[in-house]
């Protein structure tokens, strides 16, 4: 007997989770997730979200409430009668009446192995800090931000190739994977059992702003990768390099470390543009200049090389 569920969550993240819980049998009662918004140049067109369109490819039944703190939304929701809802990157806060409706609760994929990492950004967070692994938990909700007991979790190594898209598009598959084991347990047995999180090792990770997207190369090359890759490809690390006739801003999406060269920090140190960092350098492996396409180092010098001993910064 399939569990009866509601769905709730926006982005690509969330569209592996919710295609597995049909491919799984399970009944979706409602798919919730975040209102259409402007898109296009001028912001004349209304662009449904990932989940949203996904949703009405399987003629599941979507709602779109901007907010649900309101009691007749909380009657709505509680008329669904669940088992069970799924929240994956949903982007609202659901309050208590919502989170007590489902006969088992609300239970959401979170993109790290809790306690660490609770908040906004927990892949790039990862990545910029040096972890050597990280994971999903499939935690039941409660009011507290990534507060609830951990019922399942699944690990994953990053390594220095892994960059912010790469373990997103890794997590969101081996979440929706977690999940359905959870849920096929949930069935099997009618109960989880769930940890509780520990006190120690608690971390927060706060939402990435553009203005630490700046690269500083006065950090040693590791953590300079480790910074350009948390953030590729958005909002995307950069720097400016010599132009023809001025410094033009440059994305670096993925780099590779050069720990033979050295140098003045933030100067190029050869013809194909590896730049000094404190300790050893790095060389982009993709890049962007401003208003172009994503290309290889290669395409990239062959329209513009700064010079060895030209400034990055």
């Amino acid at each position: 007997m399939s569990l009866r569920v509601v769905f709730m969550g926006t982005p690509d993240f969330s569209v592996p989770s919710l295609a597995r819980l049909v491919a799984d049998g399970h009944h979706v009662a409602a798919v919730y997730t975040q209102p259409p918004r402007a898109a296009g140049r001028r912001g004349l067109e209304e662009r449904k979200s990932p989940v949203h369109e996904c949703a009405e490819a399987h003629g599941l039944e979507v709602r779109t409430p901007v907010s649900l703190k309101h009691e007749d939304e909380h009657s709505a929701f509680s008329a669904l009668d669940a088992d069970v809802a799924v929240v994956v990157a949903y982007g609202l806060l659901l309050p208590g009446p919502v989170l007590q409706a489902p006969r088992f609760g609300c239970l959401n994929v979170h993109a790290s192995l809790l306690p660490r990492w609770r908040g906004a950004a927990p892949i790039q967070r990862a990545i910029m800090a040096g972890d050597t692994e990280t994971g999903v938990a499939i935690m039941q909700m409660e009011e507290g931000l990534d507060t609830g007991p951990v019922v399942h979790e699944q690990r994953t190594p990053i390594d220095d190739n892994t960059t912010a898209q790469s373990l997103h598009d890794e997590l969101a598959q081996s979440g929706a994977a977690a999940m359905s084991s959870v849920l096929a347990q949930l069935e099997a047995q009618g109960h989880l059992q769930a940890v509780e999180q520990a006190e120690d090792g608690i971390t927060y990770a706060a939402k990435i702003t553009k203005q630490e997207a700046h690269i500083d190369f006065a950090r040693p090359a590791a953590e300079v990768q480790r910074h350009v890759h948390g953030l590729s490809p958005f909002p995307g690390a950069w720097c400016r390099l010599a132009g023809a006739d001025k410094p033009v801003r440059v994305k670096l999406l993925q780099v590779e470390q050069e720990p033979g060269l050295s140098g003045t920090p933030g100067t190029v140190v050869d013809d194909r543009l590896a730049i000094a960092c404190a300790q050893g350098a790095v060389r982009p492996v993709r890049l962007q200049r401003e208003g172009k396409a994503i290309m290889d180092l290669e395409t990239f010098l062959n329209g513009m090389k700064p010079a060895a001993g030209s400034k990055a910064g």
